[in-house]
């Protein structure tokens, strides 16, 4: 009869017919393993995302308001990452984090807003 092994550790294998790991630990060690790339990098987008949330959130309190291009920079709001985008039927285009977002206005200026319901 063919011994089977864990597919981490190698130890041989009693039971079900199908099974491949000896223990959760190695199963998790395994799948931890094999994803360990694409893990790092969604977690550095999340990280980037939450942190433009963050900034978003905290210079529009009331739901509306307009700052200057320069000022998200500072805070250190990445251009480049959001979640979604909402285009009006006028053709604004509205950029959204999760629910916080902005729309470009002219002289490097930003209309920051909430999400309404309607937008999706």
């Amino acid at each position: 009869m063919e011994q089977r092994g864990c597919k981490e550790c190698g130890q041989v294998l009693k039971g079900r017919k199908d099974q491949k790991f000896c223990s959760d630990y190695w199963r998790n060690t395994f799948n931890n393993r094999l994803n360990q790339d694409a893990t790092n990098y969604v977690r550095r987008v999340n990280n980037i995302l939450r942190k433009n949330r963050r900034i978003l959130a905290a210079l529009n309190p009331t739901g509306k308001k307009t700052v200057d291009g320069i000022r998200l920079a500072e805070e250190g709001f990445n251009f480049h990452y959001f979640t979604n985008e909402y285009t009006t039927r006028k053709g604004a285009r509205y950029v959204f984090v999760y629910e916080q977002g902005y729309l470009k206005l002219d002289n490097d200026q930003y209309m920051l807003v909430h999400k309404q319901d309607y937008v999706k």
